[in-house]
């Protein structure tokens, strides 16, 4: 089982130094919508509302794209993603990516 890595989208933990800078971890996804779920999706956006099987599309990817990044972080030796961010763009029209990124770091407890 893996330990569980710290992240935030600040530049370090209360309580906490960076010790050391591994680099730059990132994980990335590229997904596409089938031909049903933007059936289904046509359909909800004439109701109105939250299109939930886009915010499920959405959502699958971003986790995707994190899962990688925190794998990346861990192979790197870290303990931490400090500055994490998600970005994404359309490839092609239906076409997303997401990313997820960071840096890498060592953290330890001030004063231990």
């Amino acid at each position: 089982m893996s330990t569980a890595l710290w992240v935030t989208t600040t530049f370090g933990f209360e309580g906490y130094r960076v010790t050391r800078y591994l680099g730059v971890v990132r994980g990335i996804t590229v997904r596409s919508r089938s031909v049903v779920g933007n059936f289904v999706g046509s359909i909800q956006t004439l109701v109105g509302g939250n299109i939930t099987i886009y915010t499920e599309l959405c959502e699958h990817a971003r986790q995707e794209a994190f899962d990688l990044m925190m794998e990346h972080a861990r192979q790197m030796g870290a303990n931490a993603v400090v500055a994490m961010r998600y970005d994404a763009n359309e490839v092609m029209d239906g076409v997303t990516e997401v990313l997820a990124y960071g840096t890498a770091v060592i953290i330890e407890k001030e004063g231990g």
